[in-house]
């Protein structure tokens, strides 16, 4: 009787285990992928694994929210860079909308090269050049005024490859970590070399980050009182550059906290991944966007003028900076139309 009892026992707990065993598979089961867009590569196992452990309470790993911080480059990072920066597109159209009011553009460079259409004497022109149409056609008006000269341009401006809004252009996999980054307590921020005002009106609506938790690049502002009314005035001086060395700065100056995760695809990001990464007592975690697609976007590194990748390539591996393959590791490029 007594070993008929203890089979009843041991066939009634393996039926029990048998059933949690499927319950739990069928919770895994119901339980959305937050990164579908992402192949079940290395670079999607390293994420998950990364916010696991740090927000598993009582672990070693375990990071409190407060100080889950994740830093993304924009550029090349969310949005496409090519064939060449968006703000720079941005202020190309802007020359031209100026041109009737600049008659001596038509002789003056670099402003006569874009009116040409003539990107080898614009890229002749180099940094300098480059700045000095910024300083030109992102000036002399008030804060507002130009956020809404930004917000008109971002709605109708198209790309010339894809012929879609430049907000259409943005990685679906990167919407996707973003938002999985939140859900699991992260606070988000942009770190750009792009202008902090050309991003901040359009970034909310378009990644969920709100304005005071983009850094950037800025020109010089002045207070005013014009006919009674307070105004911050864009002066044509440069105030941060956001960019390579800056980056770090911009962070320590805007945040107040040094990151847990960098994302960054391009060299100037390589100073930004090194101060969240490198020393500290807590898990951290690098990612660079290696555009390797020619075919769903473009294929580029260490040769070309917009996000070039060589350094920060190199020594990733020795920093342990994960490295997605665009081609092999994202399903999705964009957003579906």
């Amino acid at each position: 009787m007594i070993a008929i009892q203890s089979l009843f026992r041991a066939a009634r707990n393996a039926a029990m285990g048998v059933v949690a065993f499927l319950i739990a598979a069928t919770a895994a089961q119901a339980q959305p992928d937050p990164l579908p867009s992402w192949n079940d590569t290395a670079p999607k196992k390293a994420i998950v694994a990364f916010v696991e452990r740090v927000t598993k309470e009582n672990t070693p790993g375990f990071v409190p929210e407060p100080e889950r911080i994740a830093v993304f480059d924009n550029d090349g990072t969310l949005w496409v860079e090519h064939p060449m920066y968006t703000q720079l597109a941005f202020a190309l159209d802007r020359v031209k909308v100026l041109a009737p009011e600049h008659p001596e553009w038509k002789d003056q460079q670099p402003f006569k090269a874009v009116l040409d259409g003539d990107m080898k004497a614009l890229a002749a022109a180099g940094e300098k050049g480059l700045v000095e149409l910024i300083m030109t056609t992102h000036a002399g008006m008030t804060v507002y005024q130009f956020q809404q000269i930004v917000t008109d341009w971002i709605a109708t401006a198209r790309d010339p490859r894809f012929k879609r809004p430049y907000t259409e252009l943005v990685y679906q996999p990167m919407l996707e970590l973003l938002a999985y980054l939140r859900a699991n307590g992260f606070k988000t921020f942009i770190v750009s070399g792009g202008g902090v005002e050309f991003m901040r009106p359009w970034t909310e609506e378009v990644y969920g980050v709100p304005p005071e938790q983009v850094i950037g690049s800025s020109i010089k502002t002045e207070f005013k009182m014009r006919d009674g009314v307070p105004v911050l005035l864009r002066l044509p001086e440069v105030n941060f550059i956001d960019d390579k060395t800056g980056k770090p700065v911009g962070i320590n100056a805007a945040i107040g906290r040094r990151p847990i995760a960098a994302f960054g695809n391009s060299d100037g990001d390589l100073q930004m991944l090194q101060w969240t990464t490198l020393g500290g007592s807590t898990p951290r975690f690098g990612l660079l966007v290696h555009h390797t697609d020619a075919e769903r976007e473009y294929a580029y590194d260490r040769d070309t003028e917009f996000g070039r990748l060589d350094q920060a390539l190199d020594i990733a591996p020795d920093n342990g900076w994960t490295v997605v393959d665009m081609k092999a590791d994202w399903k999705e490029i964009f957003p579906a139309k």
